[in-house]
């Protein structure tokens, strides 16, 4: 069985393709996505920061990976990049940051996930690709599914000021975004 919440040594590691360059100064759309919590949640209506980590998808507890999975750049290690969000929440909250989880997986999907993992923050569903499409965020193709790349978004008053891509690993993620904010409070 694979152990979801470690990544193996030998993971490639993703290259910075300019994939999410155009993100910075852009507003997020006035769209409201379903998530975990059983709310619909409008991500341009947070007034201070939003802190937004999409990620391909998580696996789930015997349940095989995609065939190739680990040899994807970028796509294994979405569990630890959810915990790691988890056991910085009380931080970033502090530096008055709101924190999403977001991926394409369904709402039945991700609540199953965010509570096996006790995440203290909703995770949304952009199983339509709405957000995908309004942002134009960076996809890949994958066992026949059309993921997300994974990739964080920092934004104040609904307008994205900080882009993290790519991340590797991904459970470092958190210590980019306390950075930021410490240095933009």
């Amino acid at each position: 069985m694979i152990d979801l919440s470690k990544t193996p040594d030998d993971l490639p590691i993703p290259q910075d393709d300019g994939a999410a360059k155009h993100l910075i100064g852009m507003l997020l759309p006035k769209i409201s996505l379903a998530s975990s919590n059983g709310k619909s949640i409008d991500l341009a209506s947070y007034p201070e920061f939003l802190v937004i980590y999409c990620y391909p998808m998580t696996g789930q507890p015997n349940v095989a990976l995609p065939d190739g999975w680990d040899q994807i750049p970028g796509a294994r290690g979405c569990t630890p990049q959810s915990c790691s969000f988890r056991d910085h929440y009380q931080e970033l909250k502090a530096l008055n940051a709101d924190v999403l989880g977001l991926s394409v997986q369904t709402t039945e999907y991700q609540k199953e996930m965010a509570e096996r993992l006790h995440l203290p923050f909703p995770v949304v569903s952009d199983v339509d690709f709405q957000l995908q499409k309004a942002l134009n965020l960076p996809t890949f193709i994958a066992a026949g599914m059309t993921l997300l790349k994974r990739l964080t978004i920092i934004a104040r008053a609904g307008k994205i000021v900080a882009v993290h891509h790519p991340i590797f690993p991904s459970d470092s993620d958190p210590a980019w975004v306390i950075a930021y904010l410490q240095e933009h409070q």
